[in-house]
Parts: structure tokens; C-alpha cells; sequence
């Protein structure tokens, strides 16, 4: 299937285009032209969204369970259009855009196979007891109902899993809830042809016509409008923390107050046990560079920080991960933005006192390479912006006295999305030690392993305590997901042919 993007705007099942335009910024291929966002579209999208909800919100879970399958299966029909353009835009290689299509895909067939299990409703019945002294119990039922239209903030360094047609997106449709998706301006392309298969769905299914719609990308003052909107009961966001915290700002001093569910940042920090480091050191040291660059190291789960204890095992580990990190060519970024940010990020970690240098990556206009630095556990401890996210391929290696500071530096640790330990047998005594203490920063810990590569399933959890995420108690990957967009309803004494459809 051939494609060229229109630049228009999804609203209410009719493309439209705005006067003001803005051009795309291809790593290689052609530029394009795409209209800019405004608050009358706004107003129009979340008008429709609502009317919508009075279908969509009383369907039948079987309706909902055929809607996402079938806008997985029009995601295929435009497979090797939507990899061609995602290329072009992204830079990322083909392989890793396939792999993230067919985790795209996965999520929305998982999410149809869950919904139709209807476990996710936590439906509850207490019988009436009139003969209850001193008093009758009324006959209750409980069931989780969709909350409204929602709003979805397309992610940067997830083109098709975090964006148009991800998480956010998949898991407020399961639930019953109309979507409103605000593109991301480095890859809009990518998202209209995303757009354009959920809106060849919605028609296939004979579904309301604002059941989806999609806003290319424009000012912060669109993105504004569309979480302040009144009709707007919930907004889904990946990003960052800066921009993430402002929008979470205005949704709670709203007249009417709403959640905002934000995945902004996390250092996802690695504590490598002494015995461990011992005997597996090698290979931790390589798995960690890999990790560490993945993607040219844009990634939510990237392990930014490791914390081992000092000595001659350390500071091998450390030349080893260093001659490791400098074989490893520098790539191609999201987009020029991002790159800027990774190369002022590294400028400021230079200058910083009590940092030592390892490697620093050279600035290149959209390229990064990996940058590594060292400290000790004082400096960290009194250094509290060593501990904000860089997004991109820069480690920093915390070298702690003993055990006693390693557990200083964990219980410092803000909230985390991930928290990684490193252990062999001989570490399970301060292993069990810190656990109680990372359970409490973050929302997935791993034992041996590298936290890149977030598995969609039932018993994932990404997020965590802030700043990780604004709600801990949520989570944006897995089947786990859907209770954001849903809330308990009571009925009491109502006849059942009058209950709604997901109850019976």
C-alpha cells in the first residue's frame, strides 16, 4: 500500500486541514506539510468525542473486543507503509519498527482477549435482605463503568506502541471510552497513517464517527485546551517531566478536577552486589552498554545509573564498560530537539563538580554517542540533580564505600519506574535488605536482568511513584492499564434488565 500523508486532522470521521502548517523534519525522505491544531478543532473533537460516548460507552464488550482487532488487523494491511514513513521520520532502523508494529498489534489483540474475559469489571453482587434486623439490606451490584472521553499525548521515542495507537489509546477504547489523540510533531506522518487505519476500523465496525479523532501536533496552547476541556474526563501521557508536570497542573486546578495519568522520567537505577560483580562482572558490564545505548538510549527503562561498591572489582568494571561503551558507534536521535537536550545534558554533567570523566560523546546535529561518568556516593547524596533523567546514552557509575551507603544512596532514590539488583547467591542477605526499600521507589524490580524491553501482559507494571509517573497507582503497559479509564458504580434495587451491559 502506497502512502502520502494528507496533513490533515481527524475530527468526527472527516479529514480537515487548518491554515497554519507546519513541515516535517525527516532523517532521509521527503518533507511534508501538516496542518496545526486549534481550539475550535479542539472544541469539535472533544464534541464529538462526547457524543460518541453516549454509543461507545453502552456498547457490549464483544463490540468493543471486534473494534480493536479489527484496527489491528488494518494497522497490517499498512505494514510496509507505515515502517517506510516511521523510518523516514524516526531514523530508528526497520527491525526495531517492526518489532514495535507487532507489539502494537499484540497489545490491541491482548486487550480485545481481556475485556472479553470481563475479570476487569470486578462485578459484585450483595442479595437484598429484608428480613435484616434492625435493619434491610437493599440488593446492591457493582460494576467498573468507562469514565468519558479521554485525551492521549502521542510519545516521542514510541511512534506506534506509546502513540497513536498504543497503550493509552488501546486500553481507553477497551474500556468504553472515545479518544482523542494530540500527534507528536516527530513523526506525524507515522500517526496520521496510524489515524487513518483506526478510522477505516471505526467505519468497518459501524461505530459513532467520534468514537476517534486525531489532532496533528500544534502550540502548548492546544495541548492546554485539550486537558482543560470540560467534556475531557482523563489524559494519558508519556513525555517529559517538565512538560508532563504542567499539564498535570492544569488537569487538577480544572473547575472539575481530573486524573492524568503522566509516565515522565526515571534514572531506573542498577545496584550491583559484590559477589556478583566478582563473578559475573564481564558480563554484566557489556549487557549494561548494550542496554544503556539501546536506541541510542531513548528509552523510559533505560538503566542511566549503576551503584556498586568500591575496589578493585569496581574499578575493573568500570574500564570495561567504558572500552565497551567506546565501540559503540554514536546514532541517529528522534529528532534534532531531543539530540540538543541529550548533547546540553552531557555539557552539564562535564562541568559539574566532583564528576569524573570516562567517555563524552561528541556533538553532532541529531547524532548521539555514549557518555559515561563516575562519582561517589557523597557527591550523589549531595547532588540532588544527579538524579534527574538524561534521555539518551549517558550512564554514570555511583561508587559507594560499603553496604551502609548503598543503602543510603537506595532509600535517596526518587520514584523510579524500574529498579534493578544484581546478585549471586553469597548477596542475598543485603539483596533482602534493599528490597523493602526499592519496592518502595519503584513500580518493576529485576533481579539479573536489564530493564529495557517492557513485556505487555497481565502482570506488568510501568510506572511508579513520582516522578516516575503522577498516579502510582496506575500503570501504562499491560492488561492492568484499563482500570484508569474506569469507576465503580453502585446500583441499588435496580432491576436487572435495566443494569448495563457489561454487568449481565
Amino acid at each position: 500500500m502506497s502512502f502520502k500523508p494528507q496533513g490533515k486532522h481527524l475530527i468526527a470521521g472527516q479529514w480537515v486541514a487548518t491554515e497554519q502548517t507546519f513541515v516535517s523534519q525527516p532523517i532521509e525522505g521527503p518533507t511534508y506539510h501538516f496542518s496545526v491544531g486549534n481550539i475550535e478543532l479542539v472544541n469539535q473533537a472533544c464534541e464529538a468525542a462526547e457524543d460518541a460516548f453516549w454509543s461507545y460507552g453502552y456498547s457490549t464488550i464483544e463490540q468493543r473486543a471486534l473494534f480493536l482487532n479489527t484496527i489491528a488487523d488494518e494497522i497490517e494491511v499498512r505494514a510496509d507503509a507505515i515502517t517506510e514513513i516511521a523510518t523516514q521520520e524516526t531514523g530508528l532502523p526497520i527491525a526495531r519498527l517492526q518489532g514495535e508494529r507487532g507489539r502494537t498489534v499484540g497489545q490491541l489483540r491482548l486487550f480485545a482477549a481481556h475485556i472479553l474475559k470481563k475479570d476487569f469489571l470486578d462485578r459484585r453482587h450483595d442479595v437484598a435482605l429484608p428480613e435484616r434486623q434492625p435493619l434491610p439490606r437493599p440488593e446492591l451490584r457493582l460494576v467498573q463503568r468507562p469514565i468519558g472521553p479521554v485525551v492521549v499525548f502521542g510519545a516521542s521515542n514510541f511512534p506506534l506502541a506509546f502513540s497513536t495507537a498504543g497503550g493509552d489509546t488501546t486500553s481507553a477504547l477497551a474500556a468504553g471510552c472515545p479518544v482523542i489523540v494530540k500527534g507528536h510533531e516527530a513523526h506525524p506522518g507515522t500517526g496520521e497513517i496510524i489515524a487513518e487505519a483506526i478510522h477505516h476500523a471505526v467505519q468497518k465496525c459501524g461505530l459513532h464517527q467520534g468514537v476517534f479523532n486525531f489532532v496533528q501536533g500544534g502550540t502548548y496552547e492546544i495541548g492546554q485546551a485539550l486537558v482543560q476541556h470540560p467534556l475531557i474526563k482523563a489524559v494519558g501521557f508519556t513525555g517529559s517531566l517538565r512538560g508532563g508536570r504542567a499539564l498535570f497542573d492544569l488537569c487538577v486546578t480544572r473547575p472539575e478536577p481530573i486524573p492524568f495519568f503522566g509516565e515522565l522520567g526515571s534514572i531506573n537505577p542498577m545496584f550491583i552486589l559484590p559477589s556478583a560483580i566478582e563473578n559475573r562482572g564481564e558480563d554484566i558490564a557489556k549487557a549494561w552498554a548494550d542496554s544503556l545505548t539501546l536506541g541510542a538510549g531513548q528509552f523510559c527503562t533505560n538503566p542511566g545509573v549503576v551503584v556498586s561498591i568500591e575496589g578493585e572489582l569496581t574499578q575493573l568494571f568500570i574500564q570495561m564498560a567504558t572500552t565497551m561503551l567506546s565501540s559503540i558507534k554514536s546514532q541517529t536521535m528522534l529528532s534534532k530537539h531531543i539530540a540538543a537536550c541529550y548533547h546540553t545534558a552531557v555539557k552539564r554533567f562535564a562541568e559539574t563538580q566532583g564528576l569524573n570523566q570516562c567517555l563524552i560523546a561528541s556533538e553532532e546535529i541529531r547524532q548521539a554517542s555514549p557518555s559515561m561518568f563516575t562519582t561517589t556516593g557523597q557527591e550523589w547524596l549531595k547532588n540532588i540533580d544527579l538524579a534527574e533523567e538524561v534521555f539518551g546514552p549517558l550512564g554514570l557509575i555511583v561508587v559507594v564505600k560499603n553496604e551502609q551507603e548503598m543503602m543510603q544512596i537506595a532509600k535517596s532514590l526518587q520514584g523510579q519506574i524500574t529498579c534493578t539488583i544484581h546478585l549471586d547467591e553469597k548477596d542475598k542477605s543485603l539483596a533482602k535488605m534493599l528490597l523493602p526499600v526499592l519496592e518502595r521507589k519503584a513500580g518493576r524490580i529485576l533481579v539479573n536482568g536489564m530493564p529495557t524491553g517492557v513485556e505487555v501482559c497481565d502482570a506488568m507494571v510501568h510506572g511508579g511513584p513520582y516522578p516516575a509517573s503522577t498516579n502510582f497507582g496506575a500503570t501504562s503497559v499491560g492488561t492492568m492499564a484499563i482500570r484508569r479509564f474506569l469507576r465503580p458504580v453502585s446500583y441499588q434495587n435496580i432491576p436487572e434488565d435495566m443494569l448495563p451491559n457489561d454487568y449481565l
